[in-house]
């Protein structure tokens, strides 16, 4: 289980916050720079903000520039719903790829993508229905009395398991339309733009925001249930509320780079030994740990077998995969 926050435990927590954000400005220099033809940073700085109208600049201002921001929204998106489903359930093994959050989103966008792909534009409030509905759905099969977290895990894996046969169904009832929604389910940045900024900029701006001034409750909650209601605080209110948060964030991320694994489950884990686990830092130091990751790891997608591209998708499942037993393992001791 997640313990309880250690408020002042770590001495220094605002030179990891300098560090963290560094990390993240040192990814996107490094997204930017690199690629089939290098830039250096010299250059990028003239680029960007001296004005200079050089050979690369269209490469630089139209599509790593903005493909760079795109994955660090995505990556700080997916961390923050990790983080918080974390904390609502105060389990470990909590995602929102794995407990069905992301998997509600992917269906209703592989419904848009297949059967409605005129209207592209639908997909992100289409995700996020989808998020909130399988949200929704898990609590109403977790609820017996009130809400244990255990129940929240178990009726999340078993939500995203239907909704994954439920994307299976479409793909095979609809074979030849399937090209768009492949990509989407591996979870890409390949082609994104400035549209996919502007689209997932102010849901991450209000999931953040929101995030962040629920950050104080979920210290109280992780105290355990008992002392939270001796302290006043509404459980399922909380619960529910920060919830649909996260669903808010993960189908954001989703709708714009699709079905991305294990993101919101590393990036929190990463944070918490670093730092503690005081919600006031831990969700903002999660953020910007999810961009820096999320960057880096579409740069290492990118140049691994250059020039072929991988989705990123693949490297964060690949590295995510033994993440995930590994804390399976302990939490097993």
């Amino acid at each position: 289980m997640i313990g309880n926050p250690a408020r002042g435990s770590v001495p220094g927590y605002g030179l990891a916050m300098a560090a963290l954000t560094a990390a993240a400005l040192l990814g996107v220099a490094f997204g930017i720079c690199t690629g089939a033809v290098r830039i250096s940073l010299p250059e990028i700085w003239m680029y960007l903000f001296q004005g200079y109208d050089g050979p690369m600049r269209e490469v630089v201002w139209n599509i790593r520039l903005p493909r760079t921001l795109v994955g660090a929204l995505v990556g700080a998106n997916l961390a923050l719903s990790g983080a918080l489903l974390q904390a609502v359930m105060r389990n470990p093994l909590a995602d929102p790829h794995l407990i069905g959050v992301s998997s509600g989103a992917g269906l209703f966008g592989v419904i848009v993508l297949i059967l409605f792909p005129q209207m592209w534009l639908m997909l992100t409030p289409a995700a996020f229905l989808g998020a909130c509905g399988a949200a929704l759905l898990i609590y109403a099969l977790a609820w017996r009395d009130g809400v244990q977290p255990v129940r929240l895990i178990l009726a999340g894996v078993a939500v995203s398991s239907f909704l994954g046969s439920g994307i299976s169904a479409l793909l095979i009832f609809f074979s030849d339309r399937v090209d768009g929604a492949l990509a989407f389910l591996v979870g890409g940045l390949s082609a994104k733009s400035w549209p996919e900024l502007v689209t997932i900029l102010p849901y991450s701006v209000a999931g953040m925001l929101a995030a962040l001034c629920g950050s104080s409750h979920l210290n109280v909650l992780a105290l355990g249930d008992a002392n939270a209601r001796g302290l006043g605080l509404p459980i399922e209110a909380v619960r529910f509320l920060m919830t649909a948060v996260a669903a808010l964030l993960a189908a954001s991320a989703v709708s714009v780079a699709g079905l991305l694994g294990f993101v919101g489950l590393i990036v929190p884990h990463m944070v918490r030994l670093l730092i503690g686990g005081d919600y006031r830092v831990l969700l903002p130091a999660s953020a910007l740990t999810g961009a820096a990751v999320m960057m880096f790891c579409d740069t290492l997608a990118r140049m691994m077998f250059a020039p072929v591209e991988l989705p990123v998708g693949i490297v964060t499942g690949a590295l995510g995969a033994p993440f995930f037993l590994y804390l399976l393992r302990r939490e097993a001791k």
